[in-house]
């Protein structure tokens, strides 16, 4: 047995013992091996999900992870087919010399293609391209008792809606076909702006985001009165001049776990003023190599170390462009004037490109993401009204990235999860889906 995995978050600190998956032909094999001896288990691949979506209720996961072979590349049209447990990097590091990028990624390049699929990631061009789940062709399913079947919009679609966001309990997912899209050169022209006021975010984004691929925004989440919501927007695209190349830059680490949180209120408050006054008022034209635009925290090995020993806990939402400018003000107060705060603010528009899957998180509205050390005042006060302001908007929280939400809140903002359960194999079970459907 390998060494006890955990998520993300490392909260709830569930360790999950880890039964390798080496081979697509064995995997049928060793689901029955551990249903047989501990009634369920679920798909685990790089454990890049935040809260218990990818831990078992048997605390006995498949590991996935040693699937990471290539099967098959098509360099004239883009096409790749490889194991579930090729990570995004991976197909990063052997497409992006020969032209070729993700259509779709998140903010991290170590999550798995079958991760990525089962939790139906989205990233900054949402706004244009929709999910992760646009730039896949097919995959393999593999339910216990049946025979291993090809999911694709046109074969077996049914199981192709369902397990696109159904968090790997459809099935375990073998392989992953995907197709890319061309790229001139491997850095992002970029315009970043400063705005002073959360009003001001939506009057840019309104601007920016019918220009540009790409666009994100930092907030200091600290901020009150007439700087409530301010930060800072950068769009970007791809650029059409420079070389294709991977990144070659240094990765810092965070070697240990410390005993308590290194993120403090006074940390997180002098960053953020610092941050937002050193950037230029005016708007900052830059090209960049693509991995610090998407991928800024991979540069720093382990950095979910710094939050200790407890963990933590981010809180992602979305929520309904209609009432999106004031329940964000409402949740940015609320967060202000708490004891905590977080320097990974995140704030972004999703766009009206609806996902195939039954369960995807994203809906036409903005985006809010924070990290919060964990801690009892966390669960038992900040949470919980942060989750009645987004229920009372009509939004809902992101399931790759909870280890809260009430079975309340996720029946509501999410009404098809009766035909997912409907349709899961009967032998996979997180302690997500426990908590929030029974």
């Amino acid at each position: 047995m390998s060494i006890p995995l955990t998520s993300w978050g490392n909260y709830p600190a569930e360790l999950q013992a880890a039964h390798p998956c080496a081979w697509r032909n064995d995997l049928d094999d060793q689901m029955l091996r551990v249903t047989d001896e501990h009634g369920s288990t679920l798909p685990f691949g790089n454990g890049r999900s935040y809260g218990d979506s990818c831990l078992a209720e048997s605390d006995h996961v498949l590991h996935l992870r040693p699937l990471n072979r290539f099967i098959e590349v098509n360099w004239q049209t883009g096409e790749i087919c490889a194991e579930a447990g090729v990570t995004l990097g991976e197909v990063l590091e052997l497409s992006v010399p020969r032209g070729w990028f993700l259509q779709v990624t998140p903010g991290t390049r170590h999550v798995t293609l079958g991760g990525a699929v089962a939790n139906d990631v989205h990233g900054k061009n949402h706004h244009c391209r929709g999910t992760f789940a646009h730039s896949v062709l097919r995959f393999g399913l593999h339910r216990s008792g049946q025979s291993p079947m090809v999911c694709s919009p046109t074969e077996n679609p049914q199981w192709f809606a369902a397990t696109l966001g159904g968090l790997g309990l459809t099935g375990v997912i073998s392989w992953v076909s995907i197709r890319l899209r061309r790229i001139q050169s491997s850095r992002i022209d970029t315009n970043r702006v400063r705005f002073g006021r959360l009003s001001e975010f939506f009057a840019l984004s309104t601007e920016l985001d019918a220009s540009h691929e790409y666009s994100v925004a930092w907030i200091d989440c600290l901020a009150v009165g007439a700087s409530l919501g301010r930060g800072v927007i950068t769009v970007g695209d791809h650029s059409e001049h420079g070389l294709l190349e991977t990144p070659l830059g240094r990765v810092m680490n965070i070697p240990v776990r410390p005993p308590v949180s290194l993120v403090s209120r006074f940390m997180v408050g002098n960053f953020n003023r610092c941050y937002w006054h050193l950037q230029p008022a005016g708007r900052k034209k830059q090209t960049v190599a693509y991995s610090p635009f998407f991928y800024p925290l991979d540069s720093i090995e382990h950095w979910n170390r710094i939050y200790g020993r407890k963990g933590f806990q981010q809180f992602q939402c979305v929520i309904p462009q209609s009432v999106a400018e004031d329940a964000l003000a409402q949740l940015l107060n609320v967060i202000a004037r708490s004891a905590m705060g977080s320097f990974l603010a995140v704030l972004k528009r999703c766009g009206d490109i609806a996902s195939p899957g039954l369960l995807s998180f994203p809906m036409p509205g903005t985006s809010l993401a924070l990290d919060f050390p964990q801690n009892r005042a966390l669960s038992d006060t900040l949470l919980p009204r942060l989750d009645a302001i987004v229920h009372e908007a009509g939004g809902r929280l992101y399931p790759a990235k909870d280890a809260h939400m009430s079975a309340r809140d996720f029946q509501c903002a999410y009404p098809a999860w009766e035909q997912l359960e409907a349709m899961r194999d009967p032998v996979l079970m997180s302690h997500f889906w426990q908590r929030v459907t029974r």
